[in-house]
């Protein structure tokens, strides 16, 4: 395994936009990890998966993107990624909301 490639999580419950990110950032030669949910990814970091880039969608089953962006934030986790969400929901209070929850960057999909 090569220790210079840069490491990402991607996060979205649809399984063909997972698919497309994936292959994209392997290609720019990335090490892609995936997760269908937000509580999916944060079992993933509990068990010592530091990406270095998270993407995260925020519509998603069980945990969204805001919930899981509050749970990184309350356990301390992950504190030196970059985090940037990548939605559908492009209100502005959508995007305040996500900054305020440590988003890096909000990026509308559609």
């Amino acid at each position: 395994m090569s220790g210079n490639k840069h490491k990402i999580l991607i996060i979205d419950d649809d399984e063909f936009l997972l698919d497309m990110y994936s292959i994209k950032f392997r290609e720019l030669g990335y090490d892609v990890e995936i997760a269908f949910s937000g509580s999916d990814a944060l079992e993933k970091i509990k068990k010592g998966l530091e990406p270095e880039i998270v993407l995260v969608d925020i519509v998603m089953p069980n945990m969204d993107g805001f919930e899981f962006l509050r749970q990184l934030n309350s356990d301390g986790l992950l504190k030196k990624s970059k985090k940037v969400v990548l939605s559908n929901l492009g209100q502005e209070e959508d995007i305040k909301k996500g900054k305020e929850l440590g988003a890096d960057d909000y990026i509308v999909k559609a």
